[in-house]
């Protein structure tokens, strides 16, 4: 029961006291929008190919449209050409048979105008084809196919779509001669379609005779055409879109393949780390049982001794029981101080009680005692300011970098120097031993135990470290951001902390 009431308090954490409803369901909502770092490596791999895969279907798109557009217009001009062409010969046709009627006419000769809407009136060909006569006042003279415009007057006609054509027929018959499009009923189905007609003028009668040609077979020719042009672009808009598809594909395959490859990668890096921290832990009980054996229990074995050879003396009235008295409360303070000396190397009691600045000034003379390496440190007066978390990190960097210095280094002199700016906290370590190695130095779970915690503790704060290594030496430097000095005490670049 309490490690299922454990599981569901960490799964479901309980708002704090003095959280709203409101700040409670914001809270969630943020969460649910939070992604793993996995997911913002698949999104930034995703969304640029996604949007090169739009950016190319649009580009295709805009361009074969365009190209389209092009490919009608200049088969609409050949299709038209060639209409344009076919009505030119029926002219043609027409002018031979009116030629000598009308060339030898009066304005007035009432016959050879008869003899000529006879001759045009049985001039037709396919099945919508004929020839029309209207006179400069818009009445119609000839229309063999169409007998019912005969005799009327269609002055101010107009299609469908507002364009004029008797008004605009006569207009062009005046100036000479000319084509003209508009919408036109077909004699052999009723239907209304597209025509083209070429009309020219007898100015001596104030006639417009023409001729036309029904375009819908063009106009289907283009509709085709520009239908199977847009499935085409729809294919191509499709195989673009799978293409993307595949390669989201592959890219989040590709990640999960590299994703659990890494989690493997780390699985196996985290219980190595996590057994030489038991190591690291089991060499830390075992020093400390060492000392224990070797230094306080061999101690208090012998004052357990001079005490008993006190008693035995002052029962005897022997004068030396004041003496074995003597050594033993010496040995004691002796065993005191090395209690005291265990404790100190375990958790510094001067760091929680006086701050960093006492608990490094404390470190780096005791280090110096005990391995003839000087050290110079400076520092300013950190008055506590900093969090808990902050002091027992810097002072835990600067303690293993102090024994990596002892081990490793070969160093005689040591700096170690804490202050602060408007960033934060800095602590730089540097000696003057041989390196670690040329260039910046990466801490990694294969370079150490102690240079992976070091960068563990400082990580864990939002902090940054770096290590630099040359043939002059070595230096570590731990950054800690503002936020973990105390609100309170907080002041400018370069005031005592």
């Amino acid at each position: 029961m309490v490690a299922l009431y454990l599981s569901a308090t960490s799964l479901h954490p309980r708002s704090p006291p003095n959280q709203t409803g409101s700040e409670n369901h914001l809270n969630r909502f943020k969460n649910l929008l939070s992604i793993s770092y996995s997911q913002k490596v698949f999104l930034l791999a995703s969304i640029p190919l996604i949007l090169a895969g739009a950016a190319i279907a649009l580009v295709v798109n805009y361009q074969t449209r365009q190209l389209l557009e092009q490919e009608l217009q200049v088969l609409e001009t050949e299709l038209l050409s060639a209409k344009q062409a076919e009505i030119l010969n029926y002219m043609s046709l027409a002018r031979t048979a009116i030629i000598s009627v009308y060339g030898r006419a009066l304005p007035n000769d009432a016959a050879a105008k008869l003899r000529v809407t006879q001759r045009l009136s049985s001039l037709i060909y396919g099945r919508d084809g004929y020839f029309f006569v209207y006179d400069y006042d818009g009445k119609n003279l000839v229309s063999p196919r169409q007998t019912d415009l005969i005799n009327r007057n269609w002055s101010g006609l107009r299609d469908a779509n507002g364009v004029a054509i008797v008004d605009k027929l006569i207009s062009i018959a005046r100036q000479g001669g000319g084509y003209h499009r508009y919408l036109w009923r077909k004699p052999s189905t009723g239907e209304t379609a597209e025509m083209i007609s070429y009309v020219v003028g007898l100015q001596d009668w104030r006639w417009a005779v023409g001729t036309g040609i029904f375009i819908d077979d063009v106009t289907k020719n283009l509709a085709v055409t520009r239908a199977q042009t847009e499935e085409r672009i729809h294919a191509t808009s499709l195989q673009i879109m799978a293409i993307t598809i595949a390669a989201l594909i592959s890219v989040f395959l590709s990640g999960m393949i590299l994703n659990i490859r890494e989690r493997r990668l780390a699985d196996a890096k985290l219980k190595k780390l996590t057994q030489r921290i038991f190591d690291t832990q089991e060499e830390e009980r075992f020093r400390v049982a060492r000392e224990l054996h070797d230094g306080i229990s061999q101690i208090l074995v012998g004052v357990r001794y001079v005490l008993e050879l006190a008693i035995r003396w002052r029962s005897k009235g022997d004068a030396r029981a004041d003496e074995s008295i003597l050594k033993a409360r010496n040995d004691l303070n002796s065993a005191i101080v090395e209690v005291r000396r265990i404790s100190h190397d375990l958790r510094p009691s001067v760091l929680d009680d006086l701050g960093l600045s006492p608990a490094l000034r404390a470190l780096t003379d005791e280090y110096a005692k005990r391995t003839g390496i000087s050290v110079d440190f400076s520092t300013v007066v950190f008055s506590n300011r900093l969090d808990a978390e902050s002091k027992t990190a810097l002072y835990r960097v600067a303690q293993e970098a102090l024994t990596n210095i002892e081990r490793h280094s070969r160093a005689s002199h040591v700096t170690l120097k804490v202050f602060t700016n408007r960033q934060g906290a800095t602590m730089r370590i540097q000696d003057n031993g041989i390196g670690m190695a040329l260039g910046q130095v990466e801490p990694t779970a294969t370079a150490g135990l102690g240079l992976r915690n070091m960068q563990e503790r400082i990580e864990n704060l939002d902090g940054t470290l770096r290590i630099t290594g040359s043939k002059n030496g070595t230096t570590v430097e731990a950054k800690l951001p503002l936020k973990h000095f105390l609100k309170a005490q907080v002041t400018l670049d370069k005031e005592p902390l």
